[in-house]
């Protein structure tokens, strides 16, 4: 994932400058920046409106007592999409609308949650946190084995029984305070 960062980071700006070049060329200089500017301010004028939105959806569903796990993703998506609306560039431009458009972001939503999803598993299957087939299941941080019911154990080895004494409950041996 690093080197996919630092890739990312050094080719697209080769990419955005390329593209821009060739339409251009194509288009003419000053159209391709005028071009650019409505973009943006359209990516802006949307990223407000579905930015609203997407807040009163969060709002409604706290209220209601329901989980806002797909206002939470539309929040996020909104705010990377405006990021990339913002960011000088037609490939950027191109994504951020994918994530802010109120027609597509469903489908981004899902995709992006579907490879969360297979992330989260393979990190599970690395780790050995949950046992084969318990995926969810019970879990113990000091490795004991599970109970009859599947419940995570107690610790192992014997009790040891014991007072604790706090060092401002105790007077002063002598009298003296120091």
């Amino acid at each position: 994932m690093p080197l996919f960062l630092v890739l990312a980071f050094l080719l697209v700006p080769i990419l955005e400058i390329y593209v821009i070049i060739q339409v251009g060329s194509v288009i003419g200089g000053w159209e391709t920046v005028a071009l650019l500017l409505a973009e943006s301010l359209l990516g802006g004028w949307i990223v407000r409106r579905e930015g609203r939105r997407a807040w009163r959806a969060l709002q409604d569903s706290l209220q209601g007592g329901v989980m806002p796990d797909r206002q939470l993703a539309d929040g996020a998506l909104v705010l990377v999409g405006g990021v990339l609306l913002l960011t000088p560039g037609f490939v950027t431009d191109v994504f951020g609308f994918l994530f802010v458009l109120p027609f597509t972001r469903p489908l981004v939503r899902r995709v992006l949650g579907a490879y969360a999803g297979r992330r989260i598993k393979a990190a599970q299957s690395r780790a050995g946190v949950f046992p084969p087939g318990m995926a969810g299941g019970p879990f113990d941080p000091f490795g004991a084995a599970p109970d009859a019911e599947g419940r995570p154990g107690g610790p192992q080895g014997g009790v040891v029984r014991g007072e604790v004494i706090h060092d401002e409950d105790r007077a002063p041996e002598n009298g003296k305070t120091s």
